[in-house]
């Protein structure tokens, strides 16, 4: 299911219902990513970790471009091999979604609304953040979905949740936010698109 976000960015959301080599089947693997398939042993896992590729592949043989493979930099942060566009992928039980961005960094996250997010609270929320959410569940779960699709688009290292990554307060189902990632050398403000769609919840920021 595509989602266009604007003219640069477009969204696919899958419903994973594909065996494995279903998924492998046309799907170009670079020699690291096969080592990488190799090491995952869960089978649900490696086949959420395929339909995320056969996700971008689509996106990316949607715009009229060969789709070539992965390849991740040192933070683990994916790129398209042989395009400087960007891309972010997540996954979750059943489910797998991809982004494309031709022009700049994009992150993307999807989540089920369940309880356990209340758990998370204390190390993931800032104070202001905690007394906006008040431990409503699909509030927590737009500030934990959101919150990733930063750390996504961000792709590096160390930075928390709750210290670095910041959403301004929301009307509930507010569907664009406004995030910020906030380091002693480094300050964006950016813009997180959320859906309620698929497995709950999907947030696209950029």
């Amino acid at each position: 299911m595509p989602i266009n976000i604007n003219d640069d960015c477009v969204v696919v959301l899958h419903a994973i219902t594909e065996d494995e080599p279903t998924l492998r089947m046309g799907l170009p693997l670079t020699s690291i990513e096969l080592e990488e398939l190799a090491r995952i042993t869960h089978p649900a896992q490696r086949v959420e970790w395929l339909a995320c590729r056969v996700a971008i592949q689509q996106l990316t043989e949607a715009q009229g471009i060969t789709y070539q493979g992965l390849q991740k930099d040192e933070f683990g942060k994916p790129s398209l091999i042989g395009t400087p566009w960007h891309i972010s992928l997540s996954h979750t039980g059943g489910w797998a979604a991809a982004v494309l961005h031709r022009s700049r960094p994009v992150g993307i996250d999807i989540e089920p609304i369940r309880d356990q997010f209340r758990r998370v609270v204390p190390r993931v929320l800032s104070a202001d953040e905690i007394a906006h959410a008040d431990n409503n569940p699909n509030r927590l779960a737009v500030y934990w979905c959101a919150k990733e699709a930063l750390y996504k688009l961000y792709g590096k290292r160390q930075l928390t949740f709750r210290e670095h990554l910041h959403v301004e307060p929301f009307i509930d189902n507010a569907e664009q936010l406004i995030g910020h990632v906030r380091l002693p050398d480094h300050e964006e403000q950016l813009t997180i698109r959320c859906f309620q769609v698929g497995p709950g919840l999907l947030a696209v920021a950029f």
